[in-house]
């Protein structure tokens, strides 16, 4: 039988928040203050606590970083490599969240006082830890949800135009988009409705649409972009 033992692992959970800004997909970092890599940037996160699940310790830390309420979050993967931590053996369940740019507080003060910031998310600083594949991965699997299925939309206002839709989708995806078969398929899709508002600008008022509230954002029947 193998030898017992007793070895002490915590738990974390590290939240990947993603938003658009200034054109582009942007990731919420927070400069560690203290040892381990104190100085570097870091994906928002903590310990889980006692009377935790892992779902509330993820939203307390979307909370408490970005003052996000009631927005997208999907738990991404569970990372535990036993020396991704130095201090200890640290195991971290990670997330991902959708924020509207729309949705943010202008000012939230960090219960830690830590130094924040928007990063692009395809062009981070050095990370801490292993959060850089954290990152990667939250990255590849918002690219395959965006293709198949509508869950692009928490990254948008309540409503838009086509075109603000398709630079949208094409910033997170880094590719252009043929206009015509973008529209035709978001179109045919069922996940958007007209509203009797427009949006002014260039050559003629552009209709804004929203997306259908009764429509699923996990549809993977067919393949919607590109």
């Amino acid at each position: 039988m193998p030898e017992a033992f007793d070895q002490h692992i915590a738990l974390t959970v590290d939240v990947v928040i993603f938003t658009l800004l200034d054109d582009e997909l942007k990731v919420l970092l927070i400069r560690r203050r203290h040892e381990p890599f104190a100085g570097m940037w870091a994906l928002p996160g903590g310990f889980v606590q006692p009377d935790e699940s892992l779902e509330e310790a993820a939203r307390r830390v979307l909370y408490e970083e970005s003052g996000a309420t009631d927005v997208y979050l999907e738990q991404l993967y569970t990372f535990g490599h036993p020396e991704r931590d130095p201090r200890q053996r640290v195991v971290t369940v990670a997330y991902f969240a959708l924020v509207s740019a729309d949705r943010l507080p202008l000012d939230v003060q960090s219960p830690r006082s830590t130094e924040r910031g928007w990063w692009p998310a395809y062009e981070p600083p050095p990370l801490a830890f292993d959060h850089a594949d954290i990152l990667a991965y939250a990255l590849q699997r918002l690219r395959y949800k965006l293709e198949y299925t509508a869950v692009g939309f928490q990254l948008l206002p309540e409503t838009f135009t086509l075109t603000e839709l398709q630079t949208a989708y094409e910033t997170i995806l880094r590719e252009q988009l043929d206009k015509r078969n973008f529209r035709r398929k978001v179109l045919s899709a069922g996940i958007l409705e007209e509203t009797d508002e427009f949006k002014s600008g260039g050559h003629r008022p552009a209709r804004l649409y929203r997306f259908r509230r009764e429509a699923t954002v996990e549809s993977t029947a067919r393949r919607l972009f590109p």
